[in-house]
């Protein structure tokens, strides 16, 4: 049950945020310095390196989604204010905002943080290191880092915005897509977190201790969409304590995780173990996605390599059985919308076998889904009328 305490105002008259100067463009000496001098002005092979290792820090930065509603604002500002400036990581805050007035949230927050929090437009690109705010009246997607805005739904009921965010950052982002849930009523948040880790991120809740209004962490922990469950100081400890682990950079990971497999001696041992406890056999799985699962479980247990999980694994029975989870998560949480599906058995599949034409009794009766890629989505359907 949510607490009964009043959240922060967060309307007013918009006015433009505080601007920060982008310590990405400025090298240490010229820091130490306080600013550019003259002789940095001129481009060197140096500068064109620094650029390229900019661009491809731009290029993986992980991308953290943030949803709160009711004490949003308290929450927010305690956590901004332990995250360091520095983590390489870019922030999406999507808070349920009143779609009448205009907003000053991205002024308020940045207050808070040394990084530039920018209330997004149309089209804008998530960098490292900056907070983007979603505008009022607006419901936000991003694809390939870029951030799209579209109308807000006239349906307050349907008006899901946290969750959508959440939906499109996991597909875009796949296993460098982080979630978290902070202060807030009801239970949006709480699918696009479960997206989130089905495609291998991490996701964090806040603990009902310190939210004023504990309905959204708690719908989202209740569903086992949650990694972590902790104050928002908490949350911004672990952010920047996962920003420079392997798994979250892509561009160094491969060659990391290959040397970190060869530390082991042989994946094969994580498939024994396994196979030991689970009678399952994962010897002809794409390693690829088994390396990516491993991480993801270092990640969570605090560790940096793969040989201290094997002994971790090997001496606790129910990391094993967690670890055969993920590995599995979007064949176990199949059917996840069950009532949707045991409405299409009982009452949508009866009704067009029912009415099929007469002259076509043996007709084959054919189901497709939208978004073909995303294959379960797909093969539910049919599993479903199969299955009558």
């Amino acid at each position: 049950m949510g607490k009964n305490k009043k959240s922060a105002p967060m309307t007013g008259v918009e006015r433009k945020p505080k601007k920060h100067p982008d310590r990405a463009l400025l090298s240490a000496s010229q820091v130490a310095a306080g600013g550019p001098s003259d002789q940095a002005k001129s481009p060197s092979s140096a500068d064109k390196e620094s650029d390229q290792g900019q661009r491809s820090r731009a290029r993986f930065c992980p991308i953290v989604g943030i949803g709160a509603s009711a004490g949003g604002l308290a929450a927010f500002t305690q956590l901004l204010a332990h995250l360091p400036a520095d983590t390489g990581m870019a922030f999406v805050l999507v808070q349920h905002l009143d779609p009448r007035h205009v907003s000053i949230l991205a002024e308020l927050l940045s207050n808070h943080t040394q990084m530039p929090v920018i209330q997004v437009e149309q089209g804008m690109m998530a960098e490292p290191d900056h907070i983007y705010v979603i505008p009022p009246n607006t419901e936000m997607s991003i694809s390939q880092r870029v951030l799209t805005l579209t109308a807000r739904s006239e349906d307050r009921h349907g008006c899901m915005p946290i969750d959508f965010f959440l939906c499109t950052l996991a597909e875009d982002q796949r296993s460098n897509a982080i979630g978290v849930i902070l202060s807030g009523t009801a239970s949006d948040g709480t699918l696009g977190l479960k997206a989130i880790k089905g495609a291998g991120g991490i996701t964090f809740a806040q603990d009902d201790k310190s939210a004023q209004y504990d309905g959204m962490p708690r719908s989202a922990i209740a569903a086992g969409a949650v990694d972590f469950v902790l104050p928002p100081e908490g949350i911004a400890k672990e952010l920047a304590r996962i920003a420079s682990h392997p798994y979250l950079i892509p561009s160094e990971a491969d060659s990391t995780e290959k040397q970190l497999v060869e530390d082991v001696g042989n994946i094969q041992e994580f498939f024994a173990v396994l196979r030991a406890a689970t009678g399952v056999d994962f010897t002809h799985y794409k390693q690829a996605t088994i390396h990516r699962r491993l991480m993801r479980r270092t990640v969570l247990h605090k560790m940096e390599n793969l040989k201290n999980y094997l002994h971790f694994l090997q001496e606790n029975p129910a990391e094993v059985q967690a670890l055969f989870k993920d590995i599995l998560i979007n064949v176990t949480d199949f059917f996840r919308d069950a009532d949707t599906f045991e409405a299409l058995k009982k009452e949508a599949f009866p009704a067009i076998l029912k009415n099929r034409l007469p002259e076509e009794p043996e007709e084959p009766i054919r189901v497709w889904c939208r978004r073909a890629p995303q294959v379960k989505k797909s093969i539910r359907s049919p599993s479903a009328c199969w299955s009558i």
